[in-house]
């Protein structure tokens, strides 16, 4: 099995840090692989998002898959992959950054809002499928989506998941979540992380 496949039947909890800042992600990137999280990302939209990405990796890296989010392009992709990088999310399905990712043998989910972006994807070699945003889409689209994508296709919905939320997607065919401003922002402490992560795995069946 690849990282990811072993990472996200660990823990199918994709930890979004958007904001965070390299002074505190170890603090932070430690309470989570307390909790059992496997799957950390750190959307670039966020202070010296590479800093972060590989303080994390040198640390953590021997335990949780580590990489970016809100990856828009081939040059943040071989970015990402400098320093220690090994999982490439987008907000979009763009190929290029598709195959950039895949160049460089990283994990790849790209974010899709239509069955003809997600096809697209799966044939330029995905690991899964973001479904985003995940609110504006809901569990009856994710519903129709698995009865006519292949069986095995992995789909993960970002976007206002919460704890109380998680099982309604997970009855429609999700394979697992991406957690943003419910587990992390801005400003949060590690104890305030430990908490927000305690529930969403308690939430897990």
């Amino acid at each position: 099995m690849t990282c990811f496949d072993t990472a996200f039947t660990r823990c199918p909890l994709i930890a979004i840090l958007r904001g965070i800042q390299p002074h505190e992600v170890l603090d932070i990137g430690r309470v989570l692989v307390d909790t059992g999280f496997t799957i950390i990302e750190v959307p670039l939209n966020s202070p010296a998002p590479y800093q972060s990405i590989a303080l994390l990796q040198n640390t953590f890296g021997d335990r949780v898959l580590v990489g970016a989010g809100t990856v828009t392009s081939p040059d943040a992709v071989a970015e990402v992959a400098r320093h220690g990088g090994r999982l490439v999310v987008m907000p979009h399905a763009d190929l290029a950054v598709i195959a950039e990712a895949r160049k460089h043998g990283m994990i790849c989910t790209p974010g899709v809002a239509t069955p003809t972006e997600g096809f697209a994807a799966l044939n330029a070699g995905v690991d899964a499928l973001k479904l985003f945003p995940a609110e504006q889409l809901g569990t009856k689209v994710l519903s129709a989506w698995k009865s006519v994508f292949p069986p095995r296709t992995r789909f993960i919905p970002v976007g206002g998941i919460t704890p109380e939320n998680m099982q309604s997607y997970l009855d429609a065919g999700a394979a697992g979540f991406g957690l943003g401003s419910a587990l992390y922002r801005a400003g949060y402490s590690a104890g305030d992380v430990g908490r927000a992560a305690e529930r969403f795995m308690k939430a897990l069946p």
